[in-house]
């Protein structure tokens, strides 16, 4: 028994592995028609296109609440792609579960659009799997959230890896010693 299991996971892993290293194919220049949200777009003769390996916030549908961010992101979407002419780069899966096609977004002056949200702290890095531009990505969140921009803006600041917290020993002696309580609490006075 033990031994058809193991043949059984060998064979799922070996369809699942990839035999070659992703391949990553660029379209020719196509026009962007419209601007869903904050990482997905509509282009002329491809259909929708989610931004691949990265996650916006999302915006308001009918009765539902906008998340902080989200209609920052789709506005900076607009305003770098909207009626023009962009290059998608494929890798890996072409659709998604909602059969958008996943991509990166390249302008023709060659801004990674995707990496270009992500610095500006209006999206972050999503990706599941290992991909060509996935340290592109991850440098422009770091970049993001050192300098506090977008959604990284109220979040609490990242300690540099060097950091070590104070020792008890290195605090002043005032800051060790405890006020005891009755003297912490305000006294009562009787008002007749």
């Amino acid at each position: 028994m033990q031994i058809l299991i193991a043949v059984a996971v060998s064979a799922v892993a070996a369809f699942q592995t990839p035999l070659s290293p992703a391949r990553v194919t660029r379209s020719a220049s196509v026009l962007v028609r419209a601007v869903v949200d904050g990482d997905t777009i509509d282009v002329a003769g491809v259909g929708r296109v989610r931004l691949l390996g990265i996650d916006a916030p999302e915006i308001g549908r009918g009765f539902d609440t906008s998340a902080p961010f989200g209609r920052e992101a789709r506005e900076r979407l607009t305003a770098l792609v909207l009626h023009r002419w962009v290059r998608l780069e494929q890798e890996g899966a072409p659709l998604d579960v909602y059969n958008r096609h996943l991509a990166y977004v390249i302008t023709e002056d060659g801004v990674c659009v995707n990496a270009a949200l992500v610095r500006d702290g209006l999206a972050r890095v999503s990706a599941r799997l290992p991909l060509t531009r996935l340290q592109e990505l991850q440098r422009a969140e770091a970049d993001a959230q050192s300098f506090r921009r977008g959604m990284w803006g109220s979040a609490p600041q990242i300690p540099p890896p060097s950091y070590t917290q104070r020792s008890k020993a290195s605090r002043s002696p005032t800051s060790r010693t405890k006020t005891p309580a009755s003297k912490r609490r305000k006294k009562r006075t009787k008002t007749p």
